[in-house]
């Protein structure tokens, strides 16, 4: 798996690609969404270079796993914060194109428009892509929230500190349960975002996108340790 020649390969780079890509972002709904939803996550060795990344495709209503792929490389970048997507995503693409049917939505492991700059991993993968994206973070980052109501489905604003926008939800999964937090990522508003993540989260508090891609990309990963595979 190469890392794309024109990857930005500076913090300068990353950041200016970010300004050009934001405008592009659609935070809404633009069309019903079919029944293929894929779960994207990935696993790190840093001390061998290594990230292993995890597609796997559900059936929206069984939840059943339709197909999966993994895709192993190089990391693409240094780990600056706000600019994660610049190291995951050149193995997610990989992982997403060795899939034999197209997703319908696309849930991420991390966030969409509940980001600094509004790009996240799922914002961005959504403009490079055109799929429809959200994000699913298990921690808020840097915004505000309070506690939801103790009840499964309840959610409370994510919200920007500086400016009190609401940048993504802090919805309740499991009863009781603290929350995850749910953000836009593309061609999806945030009511879809919190209603998709929910059906996705019938038994446990995160999505079963989630549970399996993380499940699928940390053997990859293993598996790549064992053989002593590394990237081209």
């Amino acid at each position: 798996m190469p890392i794309p020649a024109d990857w930005p390969t500076t913090e300068a780079e990353a950041l200016a690609e970010q300004e050009r890509l934001r405008p592009l972002v659609q935070a809404h709904d633009d069309e019903a969404a079919g029944p293929l939803i894929a779960g994207v996550d990935v696993a790190y060795d840093d001390d061998r270079d290594l990230v292993a990344a995890a597609a796997v495709l559900l059936d929206r209503d069984t939840l059943d796993v339709v197909e999966q792929a993994t895709a192993v490389g190089r990391i693409a970048f240094p780990y600056v914060p706000g600019l994660l997507a610049f190291r995951e995503l050149p193995a997610v693409l990989d992982a997403l194109a060795a899939l034999t049917r197209t997703p319908d939505t696309v849930v991420c492991d991390g966030y969409g428009l509940a980001h600094p700059r509004r790009l996240g991993l799922a914002s961005h993968l959504g403009v490079l892509t055109g799929l429809r994206t959200l994000g699913v973070a298990k921690t808020p980052f840097t915004f505000d929230h309070h506690q939801p109501d103790a009840p499964r489905g309840s959610w409370t604003p994510l919200t920007d500190p500086a400016t009190g926008e609401e940048v993504g939800r802090a919805v309740r999964t499991r009863p009781g349960v603290k929350p995850v937090f749910v953000s836009v990522g593309h061609r999806t508003g945030l009511d879809t975002a919190v209603r998709t993540t929910l059906g996705l989260a019938r038994h446990y508090r995160l999505p079963e996108t989630t549970r399996h891609a993380d499940a699928l990309c940390r053997r990859a990963l293993a598996e790549a340790q064992r053989t002593g595979t590394t990237a081209n």
